[in-house]
């Protein structure tokens, strides 16, 4: 897997400069979190973008970035739709994945303590994961704002001492915050999985996902039948998304990620679904990824 990662950096860094990561968020936002563990031991450069949007267009330019990390999925929030949508209308290739354990830390300016607080901003599902731990303090209001790791920094740069941020333990570090409640979202199996994305494709000798999108005939069993083909070829579906083809109501683009055991399997499995699929597209081959603690 670490093998497999190398040779993505090497073929999009190939100077030995550091690894350009595009990130949506900030300097010590969970998705920089997950590039650190996904490119470990490599010489990173993050690059932040402030939506999924911005994420996508550096991406497709090119100029200051080699690779990007998108948010695709969370055990709590579900599928984050608008990426799918992004990932589908863009030209980009999924080359990796990582899954990253979300700890979500109450952090202040250091010799600020709880009782002081009237605010606390972060990113309104950071926010929604936590709304238990601040039933006991009905005195704070919840703000939601851009970015988990901007809040921290918005408290640091402007001096809040009577705002809080709810970030990552990066967050904390990087900008030099103190935390005074570790580990408040409500549910621990709290994990997002991260796409990692590149303008060119690349397929890992270890690869062994797929991830690809189509649509099928507006009939019945349509979409059984395809499923079924891909079952003869003993092919593990992992995921099967739906999203609305606008223009054509109650038509539906399907995405689906399924593992494979070696690529001629994998291969035949794609061309055998494509006459009864309608504009196909492989979005990745790569390798399954790893769940990352911290």
């Amino acid at each position: 897997m670490l093998k497999a990662k190398t040779s993505i950096s090497e073929s999009v860094s190939p100077s030995g400069d550091p690894l350009r990561v595009c990130i949506q968020g900030y300097s010590g936002a969970f998705h920089e979190i997950a590039a650190r563990f996904c490119f470990d031991g490599e010489a990173l450069e993050i690059v932040p973008a402030h939506t999924f949007e911005d994420l996508v267009r550096e991406l497709e330019s090119g100029d200051k970035v080699d690779i990007g990390l998108m948010a695709i999925e969370n055990t709590l929030a579900g599928s984050l739709m608008h990426n799918y949508k992004l990932l589908h209308k863009s030209n980009l290739h999924i080359v990796d994945e990582v899954y990253l354990r979300i700890k979500q830390n109450l952090m202040v300016l250091p010799g600020v303590n709880i009782e002081d607080l009237e605010e606390v901003h972060s990113h309104p599902v950071a926010i929604d994961q936590c709304r238990e731990f601040f039933r006991q303090y009905p005195h704070i209001r919840l703000v939601q704002i851009e970015d988990t790791a901007l809040a921290a920094r918005n408290v640091r740069e402007k001096g809040l001492t009577k705002v809080g941020a709810i970030a990552s333990s990066l967050a904390a570090e990087l900008y030099e915050m103190e935390t005074i409640a570790a580990g408040i979202e409500t549910n621990k199996k709290n994990h997002t999985r991260f796409l990692v994305l590149q303008k060119s494709e690349k397929v890992a000798e270890e690869a062994d996902k797929v991830s690809l999108c189509f649509s099928v005939d507006h009939q019945v069993g349509s979409l059984y039948k395809l499923l079924a083909v891909l079952a003869a070829y003993n092919i593990n579906l992992t995921k099967i998304q739906s999203a609305p083809i606008i223009g054509r109501p109650w038509e539906y683009m399907f995405f689906v990620d399924f593992i494979s055991e070696g690529h001629i399997g994998m291969e035949q499995a794609i061309d055998a679904i494509r006459p009864l699929a309608h504009n196909l597209r492989v979005l990745g081959i790569y390798p399954k990824g790893q769940h990352h603690d911290y």
